[in-house]
């Protein structure tokens, strides 16, 4: 297969859309990443996904849409959900919800739970998109499954952990400028659950509801939403965290520093997330063990270091 590269102008965009009602997959850019995308209610071409991403058919994915209103017809949003849908989408926010019996969406979206991720993305361009074809579209990251995660077309189409020849097509729009996954809630015994740490930061989301979230178990081998693997988003490249220094050999990530693979010199940690797989992927073309300094734990560094310890993790 060889696959397209569309630019993110009308031409491209009806050319997504055709191949998208066709069953192919399509990579498309959102705010956090590149994702890629199928027909959520077409079961063949979801398959083609698991196939692409070589992606376990237990990891469910994220069905992503136009609206409040198209994600009412799939899902049953609680009063909870309801407010956050309204603070936060469209925006780095999955809600994990109570799956209608009417929704039409193929069972490999859910990989057989009685739930599903949906999220509305802030991407003018992923929007459009979304409105034209008019459906739910399944779209995890773009990317071989496990491996660091694409937040360019470039990344789409890279020869180490890329999809170049496995999918249709990639529609172009540029850098994603969050860089780091959505943040993933759901409801566990009633009560509003942080299942992953993406873009939007736990303490925003608190805020939000005026209550603390519980958290779920931050490394799973059996998930209940994406993101959840034990080994993810990992260069080829061992990864040792929390360093102050390099060892011998090692190429070094600093953050609060100047350097060549800084995530951010001023400690800027919206900078660094957004940075954080281009530089990984930098890092792991040295083909040495990777370094990475200490990264705050508070807003968006939860985010950065889920997916550190996750790309640190043992690989199976």
């Amino acid at each position: 297969m060889q696959t397209e590269r569309l630019t993110a102008d009308n031409a491209g965009l009806e050319r997504a859309v055709e191949l998208l009602r066709a069953g192919e997959t399509v990579a498309i850019p959102t705010e956090t990443v590149y994702g890629l995308a199928a027909d959520a209610c077409n079961g063949q071409a979801v398959a083609r996904i698991y196939a692409a991403k070589d992606r376990p058919s237990f990891n469910p994915l994220i069905a992503h849409l136009p609206s409040i209103d198209a994600a009412r017809k799939i899902a049953y949003l609680p009063p909870q959900a309801e407010k956050l849908a309204q603070d936060f989408w469209p925006g780095a926010l999955t809600l994990v919800l109570p799956l209608l019996e009417s929704a039409s969406v193929s069972p490999l979206v859910t990989a057989g739970l009685n739930t599903i991720g949906l999220r509305i993305p802030a991407n003018p361009v992923a929007h459009d998109l979304l409105s034209r074809f008019d459906g739910p579209l399944a779209a995890p990251s773009a990317n071989a499954s496990g491996r660091i995660s694409p937040t360019s077309a470039k990344h789409v189409l890279d020869r180490d952990g890329g999809l170049d020849g496995r999918i249709a097509a990639v529609l172009d729009a540029g850098i994603c400028p969050v860089g780091v996954e959505s943040t993933i809630i759901g409801w566990i015994d009633g009560r509003a659950t942080l299942l992953r740490h993406g873009g939007i930061p736990r303490e925003s989301i608190e805020a939000s509801l005026g209550q603390e979230l519980a958290i779920a178990n931050a490394l799973s081998d059996k998930p209940n939403a994406p993101g959840q693997l034990l080994s993810h988003y990992a260069p080829r490249a061992t990864l040792r965290l929390n360093a102050h220094a390099a060892n011998q050999g090692e190429t070094y990530i600093d953050f609060a520093a100047p350097g060549p693979l800084s995530l951010s010199p001023t400690g800027d940690l919206t900078e660094a997330a957004a940075k954080l797989f281009d530089i990984l992927r930098q890092a792991d073309h040295f083909g040495r063990p990777i370094a990475v300094a200490p990264i705050p734990e508070s807003g968006l560094g939860a985010a950065i270091n889920d997916r550190l310890r996750r790309a640190a993790a043992p690989r199976p």
